[in-house]
């Protein structure tokens, strides 16, 4: 019997307006989880996106986009009132800090067709959206995987102790949690990254993944309790905008390829995968961040730019 195939990401579209220490703002089109899902679909995967954009001139601009890169709508995404907005500042590394301006519901979305959902950041915590997406994560798991980067965001998100609840109970209702050394700092002030990804495992995640920039990555396997480190290569960074949700892409592809995601079957592969398996997968996902990087804005890259073969039929894909 065949899998489900198609991949679901929950959670805001928007404009990012960056803008540089010493050059004027230019717009994107942004947003984590449609970054994550425009990075799916880039890597070869059938992906559809829910989300809450207006129909006014950036929303367009927002569906022309997704639509080139092969994502689809879910009906009432578009439903907004405006579209909403992030301004990225840039420091003199490239880093960004954000301010929003946003609008978020979920629309309804029948959850039959897709044998994984991912979700996080802003729609995640964010009211009155955020209630829907746990309960969209909860029925979702009865037949598909779940994905959740908390993204942390802490103008929007209040105090780290109020959002540390919500976010804990989202990890509850996922099997794969990625993370990013700085989420982990302003949620758990002090505490070392291998200890929260054994506190966040023991709330239900097969695989906790935590990022650290030009570091690499830390992967925690919570059947096994194994923590193994994946080093980041050494590359020259343009700005680091989109480089967690390029990492999340690339993941989520190399665990559907692998399929240790996609279904309640892959659900038990993901249980009993070994180290080399979840490192190859997220190597992928280091792989699709370098990419980013390297260039200006969320740039997604292919399987070609990555040197990975098509997926076959049947593969998660």
């Amino acid at each position: 019997m065949s899998e489900p195939q198609a991949v679901l990401v929950v959670g805001e579209a928007l404009i990012d307006i960056v803008q540089p220490q010493d050059a004027e703002s230019t717009e994107h089109v942004g947003g984590s989880p449609a970054n994550v899902a425009v990075g799916v679909a880039a890597l070869g995967h059938r992906t559809m996106l829910a989300t809450f954009i207006g129909r006014d001139e950036r929303g367009e601009r927002i569906a022309d986009y997704l639509g080139e890169r092969e994502v689809s709508l879910v009906d009432g995404s578009q439903d907004a009132e405006h579209t909403s907005t992030a301004t990225a500042k840039l420091d003199e590394e490239g880093g960004a800090t954000y301010d929003f301006e946003l609008q978020w519901e979920v629309p309804a979305v029948d959850l039959t067709p897709f044998g994984h959902v991912h979700t996080g950041s802003i729609a995640a915590t964010l009211q009155p959206g955020a209630s829907d997406v746990f309960s969209l994560m909860s029925s979702a798991r009865e037949h598909a995987t779940v994905s959740y980067d908390p993204n942390a965001r802490p103008t929007i998100m209040g105090s780290a102790h109020d959002a540390r609840g919500t976010i804990e109970e989202r990890i509850g209702r996922s099997d794969v949690v990625k993370a990013s050394a700085e989420d982990i700092e302003w949620l758990y002030e002090g505490a070392a990254a291998t200890e929260v990804a054994r506190l966040w495992g023991r709330l239900g995640p097969p695989l906790v993944i935590i990022t650290d920039g030009r570091r690499g990555a830390l992967v925690h396997h919570t059947p096994t309790d194994s923590q193994t480190w994946v080093d980041a290569p050494s590359i020259s960074v343009v700005d680091t905008v989109g480089a967690g949700d390029s990492f999340m892409g690339g993941l989520i592809s190399g665990l559907l390829d692998a399929r240790m995601l996609g279904s309640v079957e892959a659900r038990t592969r993901l249980v009993e995968a070994t180290a080399e398996a979840l490192t190859a997968a997220v190597q992928r996902g280091i792989s699709s961040a370098a990419y980013t990087v390297a260039r200006k804005g969320a740039a997604s890259p292919t399987r070609a730019d990555l040197d990975i073969p098509v997926a076959a039929e049947g593969d998660g894909g």
